[in-house]
């Protein structure tokens, strides 16, 4: 049966306000479509695209609530420690329950698109099972992409490179890497020649936790970039947080931004968490933490907003609006003059399914799967400055 939306005011579209779906697709958009037996007025709010958090960790998610969670210092690698007992005790059925209930959370305020860390330097590998059965199970709801995340390094927790690697033999999409926690430089620069071996073998994408440290002399971003660019793999890799590069100096930083946008590498930044855990060690000035999202979307390189976390050991807030997300990202960024503001939707819609490799599984096209949201406005300067929830979510053409 064929479904018409009308009277939508569609992101990115000034051309159609209205859209035919059938099967779940969308098969024809524009104004004043033939009549179908169901009509959904949408009374001019706003259309977008599903949003997508392309960095979320699901086997964390609710654990700072322990005493053991609980951090004091605010800093990563704490946060790190107090994982490492935590997941110690951790069952099967704890880690499904709350994934679950983080991914209903983040379902219910219209996200349909994750990619999440999970995990792996831990014998069991119980949490890439749990979220590989999670994934399985929700895909008619959301769509689950795994990270092989080896959070105590690939090399500094013995057998870490061949959990991730068994990881990816059991079914995960991406070889993750975390270089600056490895015990030396040199050891974080063999992780990241590993990673990307791992993912040219299995033929996978990247992404890695990307020089998440105040230190300027983390550079494993130059590193990483080098090498997908060697093999033209820039497209399907992402750089999560590299927060030093925010740090870098001029000289440095603008010859690095030429060879990143040459190579098509991905960025995803994480606001919320990084505005919280970066510049402990500053007095002032004290840094912000994020890498340099402005200087990069001017130069056309592909940058998107992810939470990180939801109450874990590294950041006790956290609750999957990506409204949220996107309105602290702005802000620390300066991604916020009113020209700005009209394409920053894309942050946590557009830019995310790109570093996800969505392609024909994402957008507001014709053809395309009639999976969308409906905020409740109808501009888009207002919707962000109101920060307004979403209205519904609409997966393959059903609410």
């Amino acid at each position: 049966m064929k479904k018409k939306f009308i009277n939508a005011k569609i992101y990115r579209n000034d051309a159609a306000t209205e859209m035919v779906v059938e099967d779940g697709k969308i098969i024809q958009m524009g104004n004043d479509l033939p009549k179908c037996e169901e009509e959904i007025d949408l009374d001019g709010k706003l259309v977008l695209p599903p949003y997508v958090d392309p960095h979320l960790h699901l086997d964390y998610v609710y654990t700072g609530r322990s005493d053991g969670g609980k951090i004091k210092s605010g800093t990563l690698f704490e946060g790190i420690a107090r994982w490492h007992e935590i997941k110690k005790s951790q069952t099967a059925s704890d880690a499904k329950e709350r994934a679950m209930t983080a991914i209903r959370e983040e379902v219910g305020q219209g996200v349909q698109f994750i990619r999440t860390h999970i995990d792996v330097t831990d014998p069991k590998l119980l949490g890439l099972k749990v979220m590989l059965e999670l994934r399985e199970e929700l895909k008619d709801i959301v769509t689950i992409q795994i990270v092989a995340f080896p959070q105590e390094g690939m090399y500094a927790y013995k057998g870490g490179y061949e959990l991730v690697e068994e990881s990816l033999k059991m079914g995960a999409d991406c070889v993750g890497g975390i270089p600056h926690f490895e015990w030396a430089r040199e050891i974080g620069e063999k992780s990241v020649h590993s990673t990307v071996q791992l993912a040219l073998k299995y033929d996978k994408m990247i992404d890695v936790h990307c020089d998440e440290t105040d230190d300027v002399m983390a550079r494993f971003l130059e590193l990483l970039n080098a090498l997908v660019m060697m093999e033209d793999i820039g497209a399907r890799t992402a750089a999560s947080h590299t927060c030093s590069f925010g740090s870098a100096d001029n000289a440095y930083a603008f010859r690095m931004m030429g060879l990143l946008q040459a190579s098509g590498i991905n960025f995803v930044n994480c606001p919320t968490e990084n505005a919280y855990l970066q510049g402990r060690q500053d007095t002032y000035p004290k840094r912000r933490g994020l890498t340099r999202v402005k200087e990069l979307l001017e130069q056309g390189t592909n940058v998107c907003f992810a939470q990180d976390s939801i109450n874990d050991p590294w950041y006790p807030l956290g609750n999957g609006n990506m409204m949220n997300i996107l309105d602290n990202g702005i802000h620390l960024t300066q991604v916020a003059s009113y020209d700005e503001l009209e394409t920053a939707f894309d942050l946590i819609t557009y830019n995310g399914a790109k570093t996800m490799m969505l392609d024909g599984r994402y957008g507001l096209e014709v053809g395309k799967p009639a999976s969308f949201i409906v905020l409740n406005e109808s501009a888009v300067f207002e919707a962000i400055r109101k920060r307004v929830d979403v209205l519904a979510s609409v997966r393959n053409g059903d609410f």
